[in-house]
């Protein structure tokens, strides 16, 4: 893993955080640092270096630490430090566990007339967008806004968070493969597919048709991971 430098790289992503930012608002801006695969799964994040790049207190960034700690996004090894975190086999065993108990249900509830099916299929349609202009960073934005506008569909705070925290993980693993392309262009057809069903009205089909989505998907991340 190459080393980061984080003085250049928040000189060129400044955020803005003061020397009084709390431990959330750093938390906000290295959550959307990993995200963006600007610090990518296997990285170290030194303390001292990140505190002055970030111009923050220890206190904070040892706060935005445990918050990150919390979402599964980093991990603390003893006498060693914190890393982003590389996901296990186990990890990706228990988020679909998860994302499958929560997207079929979700999917099998949704309704034709449900405004976040509309945006799910737009989600659909930038995905395909971004596919034609051979952007796979975006493909793999734009499929996981798919799978969140369709969770949000149940109207729940709660399960929408969990939600997000889950995909989140899933983004990490993204970060991590070779051939981003060969794992997310087959989803984006079985994305509008799905979208689909559930607009003429079909939420049984489409519920299953996510439940065979998600573990094909499960079954292929092991492979794109080298967790066989």
């Amino acid at each position: 893993m190459p080393e980061i430098d984080f003085a250049d790289l928040f000189d060129r992503k400044r955020p803005d955080i003061r020397r009084t930012g709390t431990g959330e608002m750093v938390a906000d801006v290295l959550r959307q640092r990993i995200s963006d695969g600007d610090l990518p799964p296997g990285t170290q994040l030194a303390e001292e270096a990140l505190a002055e790049s970030l111009q923050v207190s220890r206190n904070s960034l040892r706060e935005a630490f445990r918050l990150l700690s919390h979402e599964r996004l980093i991990t603390h090894e003893l006498h060693r430090g914190v890393f982003v975190r590389i996901l296990t086999r186990l990890d990706v065993l228990e988020v679909y566990t998860a994302r499958i108990f929560i997207e079929v249900a979700a999917v099998a509830n949704c309704t034709a007339e449900q405004a976040g099916l509309r945006e799910a299929m737009a989600a659909v349609e930038r995905a395909e967008l971004a596919a034609a202009r051979d952007d796979w960073t975006q493909v793999a934005t734009e499929n996981l806004a798919f799978h969140q506008a369709l969770v949000d569909t149940v109207g729940s705070r709660r399960i929408s968070e969990a939600s997000r925290q889950l995909l989140a993980e899933v983004r990490l693993a993204f970060h991590s493969m070779a051939d981003a392309r060969a794992f997310l262009e087959p989803y984006i057809s079985r994305n509008r597919r799905i979208a689909q069903t559930l607009l003429d009205g079909r939420a049984d089909l489409a519920s299953e048709l996510m439940r065979g989505y998600l573990s094909d998907s499960r079954e292929q991340l092991y492979g794109a991971l080298g967790l066989d």
